[in-house]
């Protein structure tokens, strides 16, 4: 007997076959390329119903472009108090219909990778989508996000009749031309679109719908002025915030459809395929929408059955907290008490109704994609306790969004008093050797002192909290990896901060307790220079591991240390401390000590103790790893795996590599 989903794969390929058979071989080019990079925007969400609003809007942006009859849509959704939601698809005129749904529907699969930023744009050869959180509809140039792409440089005047000079004319000829063409149709109400061929140079011109005719002239201006900085390479590309200009040797366009949007006929050969296209579309929409309802269903039944083991779980623990508590013990989420805010959530002070003062953090996303996760995450926090750990104490699972709390940390992370501007408090060596110390007993804990082996995965300067007597507490838990005795290793995903990640996990994924003896090395040299690791700043001059090792090489550590401490310090150990620093850094797993040996190391007075010449450590840098093969793609983080505290966001989060089209998105990086 088959199951629902068997019969559903069967449905669906019966429908496909019907589609071969009986509908003849159509030319269709939607153009879905890239055009270039998607752009995100620099705010994130703040609000637990941005998903939700962002999945709504692009359903809504679907269906008004199915009825539209320009190849054109919007979206705008308000539902305070939360920001104003809107979102535009303009496919380019000359596509036909199905085409035009097809680009839309690629362009989908790219914008979600700049959630949960609150704006991103896609533009491809064929359409453009936006989103943002607000009206950006007469928008026509933005200085910050308008680009162009240039491709196939000319080279000699071999490549192209004429020569390079007349080639050159022709382009800046087409472009003025095509500009004109698009505007007039604008003033007509033609949507603002022109296509143009003119000795051997084909262009496309396209104003956004929504602009007016002074700001299509406005955007086709700056457009033309831009594409022809892309001389002499064959093919040019401006894209603006209102408009798209494209010349090419290569014909791109549509012949046939200029200024109609691509409507033709209805008893043209393409018009026929289109009907039975959208027939067939409407039958399997409405054979996946019933059968996304059935497991839709199903799902839901299944998540209130964990929902309710997860709760039974939480009152055993006594973990389970009253949602309406812990919001009314931060006041509703002030922004007075608002502590920082990662990619998971953000955290605010709270005092609970026994006077205790928490750190409440709010997480962005619904917990009901991510019951399990949530579920294995707290119990494993919940069971860690060590003087040099957050402590998790409760979280609530049954309001409108997921809550955790953590004991409040009065003076918040380290990077605050390493890399602040305006330091409010310098360090003193003795209270920066106890931060130290304490970090790598916290670290030991986790690597085999507890129940369950831990690696960390994102041990870095804003994830150590400071309490009231400056004791280092490791935070942010999100990243944790456990594994059983008789694992040494894992490949996995690749999660983390850049500049505090080994080279072998970074490169091949090679996942070891030596992880975090690395980050915890690149820790203990911030802590001693009072400066930052910046291997992955452009220009930067070098990573803090490359001066540290010149001046280790050269015999003048004490140039190392923080200016600040003005000489406060013991030389001695200042350089033992910098070179466990570096030994923790080295390129090699192996030569790396274990977090119990560099206790030892720095409790060990008198020379009984010693600690092993480092070799020199990896220099690490983005253009290096980007020789790799794209280690470094932009991407997001999923907040459904991040369930720790951190207090501040100073660092680069890494991802997974991605040179795929679509785009694909990372889940698995730091807050």
């Amino acid at each position: 007997m088959y199951s629902s989903s068997q019969f559903f794969k069967w449905v669906v390929l019966i429908i496909i076959s019907l589609i071969t058979l009986s509908i003849p071989t159509v030319d269709s080019d939607p153009r879905v390329t890239a055009a270039g990079s998607v752009i995100c925007g620099t705010g994130r969400a703040t609000t637990a119903s941005f998903i939700p609003t962002f999945v709504q809007a692009m359903e809504q942006l679907s269906s008004n472009l199915n009825n539209s009859k320009n190849n054109f849509a919007i979206s705008n959704i308000t539902n305070p108090p939360s920001p104003p939601f809107l979102a535009l698809i303009q496919c380019h005129q000359d596509l036909p219909r199905t085409d035009c749904l097809v680009c839309y529907a690629v362009s989908r699969t790219a914008v979600p990778g700049c959630l949960p930023r609150t704006a991103g744009r896609v533009f491809l050869d064929g359409c453009f989508v936006r989103f943002d959180n607000y009206s950006f509809f007469h928008e026509a140039v933005d200085d910050v996000t308008d680009a162009r792409n240039c491709s196939s440089s000319l080279g000699t005047g071999e490549d192209y009749k004429g020569g390079v000079l007349e080639f050159g004319k022709s382009v800046g000829g087409l472009v003025g031309n095509l500009s004109e063409l698009a505007l007039n149709s604008s003033e007509k109400g033609n949507g603002g679109f022109g296509v143009m061929e003119m000795n051997g140079v084909f262009g496309l011109a396209q104003c956004w719908e929504s602009l007016s005719n002074e700001e299509c002239r406005i955007c086709l201006n700056k457009a033309k002025d831009e594409i022809v900085k892309c001389l002499p390479s064959k093919e040019g590309r401006s894209m603006n915030a209102g408009c798209f200009m494209r010349y090419s040797t290569q014909k791109f366009y549509e012949q046939n459809s200029q200024s109609d949007g691509g409507n033709s006929a209805i008893s043209s050969p393409g018009a026929k395929v289109a009907v039975v296209l959208a027939a067939v579309a409407f039958l399997m929409i409405s054979s996946f929408a019933g059968y996304a309802a059935y497991v839709r269903i199903s799902r839901l039944k299944e998540e209130k059955k964990n929902m309710g083991l997860l709760s039974s779980s939480f009152n055993k623990s006594g973990l389970k907290y009253k949602y309406e508590t812990l919001e009314k013990s931060t006041n509703y989420f002030d922004i007075s008490n608002k502590l920082g805010q990662g990619g998971a959530g953000s955290v605010y002070k709270g005092t609970l109704p026994n006077g205790d003062v928490v750190a409440v953090k709010r997480l962005f996303f619904n917990t009901r994609q991510w019951v399990d996760e949530f579920f294995n995450e707290v119990n494993l926090i919940s069971a860690i306790e060590h003087k040099n750990l957050i402590k998790l104490l409760a979280c609530s699972i049954e309001g409108p969004e997921s809550l955790l709390v953590y004991e409040f940390v009065p003076n918040k992370s380290l990077d605050h008093f390493l890399f602040d501007k305006d330091k409010a408090q310098i360090l003193s060596w003795k209270q920066r050797m106890v931060v130290i110390l304490g970090t790598a007993e916290g670290l030991a804990y986790l690597h085999g002192g507890c129940h369950v082996r831990i690696i960390h995965r994102d041990i870095k300067s804003s994830n150590i909290l400071l309490d009231k007597d400056f004791s280092p507490k490791i935070a942010d838990f999100g990243l944790v990896r456990t594994f059983g005795a008789d694992r040494s290793h894992l490949t996995t995903g690749i999660a983390g901060t850049l500049g505090y990640m080994a080279p072998e996990y970074i490169v091949r994924g090679q996942l070891t307790e030596k992880a975090d003896v690395f980050s915890f090395g690149v820790v203990v040299l911030e802590i001693v220079c009072g400066k930052r690791n910046n291997a992955f700043v452009e220009d930067s001059g070098g990573s803090l591991l490359q001066t540290v090792w010149k001046l280790y090489k050269e015999g003048v550590v004490s140039e190392a240390v923080d200016p600040l401490l003005k000489g406060n310090f013991s030389e001695q150990e200042a350089l033992e401390v910098l070179q466990i620093g570096l030994l923790c850094t080295q390129a090699s797993a192996a030569l790396r000590p274990s977090m119990p040996e560099v206790i030892e190391f720095l409790t060990t007075k008198g020379g009984d103790k010693q600690i092993p010449v480092p070799h020199q450590p990896p220099f690490l840098n983005a253009r290096a790893l980007m020789s790799q093969g794209g280690l470094l793609s932009s991407s997001t983080s999923s907040p459904m795996t991040k369930m720790g505290m951190s207090y501040t966001t100073t660092s680069q989060s890494s991802t997974t590599p991605s040179s795929e089209w679509p785009l694909k998105i990372d889940e698995s990086s730091s807050c």
